[in-house]
């Protein structure tokens, strides 16, 4: 009797450690998918956060590309077919999105403070925490020119994009009407603080697109942030709207001799959400509160120069790339997208923006 008691014991024991050791095989075997923009900022992501948060946790990160929006992801969340746990979303998107339950809610108390010991929401720049979404970086919108090409007759301002006489020749520009109506205002002396103000009238939308007239026969069209650079490198354009650190990652690895025009720069910040009916979002959420501490977000600089969303993470950042950040910093006119109101105007403006572009 003792020794078929002692046998099944073992027995249990031995079936006790297999299904001890494939859960915990089956824990690190779980994967994400996180979606962002592709290009040098997805290697910088893969670099500085997914690989060290797969080191730390075991969770594989697969990483998918997109160009931007809420399509596809209302989609998945309709269908209850989410194939992406993790967006990296513009500030309209993610209020936009978290108005209409497309993302879960992000407890801020969860965040970790920063590592010189300061509190996530101190830590955290203005307006970088939202209800559904933590902010990682900002990038600036701006114009890019190839110096090869255009020599010492170079724009020094926001003004000379939108001058043919002077600078004749195509324009990349991204087919959005963000950022190109707000261009386009400041162009024709809207001063940035009075754009939106402007934009909110029906009189302000026509003077908004009288300008971009001006050049509409001579823009060339893009939809990823590589697309610019390789314009610019092929002579399709002499100017393009540009991801700015799309340029810097041009010059440093491409060997490229493009510049910027700091003049009329929009900043935008970029955000984390985790998709609602996500299967892994417990995962999701401790990618999310990874990515978006001190270390990743200053490593992320090293990468691509985008201003990382946390005060600790830009006290770490290298004095040679500081001048590569956007923001005040940068001569100029310039100011950040008035996210707010793109969520309340982007639906009306796109259907208008499609017309003028069919036209």
């Amino acid at each position: 009797m003792e020794t078929i008691v002692k046998k099944q014991l073992k027995t249990w024991a031995v079936l006790a450690t297999a299904v001890g050791a494939a859960w915990a095989f089956g824990a690190h075997a779980q994967s994400i998918t996180i979606t962002s923009w592709g290009g040098a900022y997805t290697k910088s992501q893969v670099a500085v956060m997914h690989e060290p948060f797969t080191a730390k946790t075991g969770v594989k990160v697969l990483s998918e590309d997109y160009n931007g929006g809420l399509a596809e992801i209302r989609a998945q969340v309709k269908t209850g077919n989410v194939k992406w746990d993790v967006v990296d979303v513009e500030l309209a998107e993610a209020l936009r999105g978290c108005d209409e339950g497309l993302f879960e809610k992000i407890d801020p108390a969860s965040l970790p403070k920063g590592d010189d010991g300061s509190d996530a929401k101190a830590d955290f720049l203005p307006g970088m925490v939202t209800a559904c979404a933590i902010a990682n970086i900002s990038y600036a919108n701006v114009v890019a020119y190839d110096k090869a090409k255009l020599g010492a007759n170079a724009p020094t301002k926001l003004d000379d994009f939108f001058d043919l006489k002077k600078f004749p020749g195509k324009r990349g520009m991204k087919k959005e009407p963000n950022v190109n109506l707000e261009w386009a205002l400041m162009a024709d002396g809207v001063a940035p603080a009075d754009v939106y103000k402007v934009l909110s009238t029906p009189a302000g939308v026509e003077r908004a697109f009288k300008k971009l007239d001006t050049i509409k026969s001579q823009i060339v069209w893009w939809s990823a942030g590589a697309q610019p650079p390789q314009l610019l490198a092929s002579g399709e354009v002499v100017m393009s709207s540009v991801y700015h650190g799309r340029i810097y990652d041009a010059n440093a690895k491409d060997g490229r001799n493009f510049a910027l025009v700091w003049d009329g720069q929009i900043t935008v910040p970029d955000l984390f959400v985790v998709v609602k009916g996500s299967k892994n979002t417990k995962a999701a959420m401790d990618f999310v509160r990874f990515a978006t501490s001190t270390k990743p977000l200053a490593e992320q600089t090293k990468h691509i120069p985008y201003a990382p969303a946390r005060k600790s993470s830009l006290k770490l950042v290298d004095e040679k790339t500081k001048p590569w950040l956007p923001g005040p910093n940068q001569a100029g006119r310039g100011f950040q997208t008035n996210a707010g109101w793109w969520a309340d105007h982007a639906d009306e403006l796109n259907q208008k923006f499609a017309v003028w572009i069919a036209k």
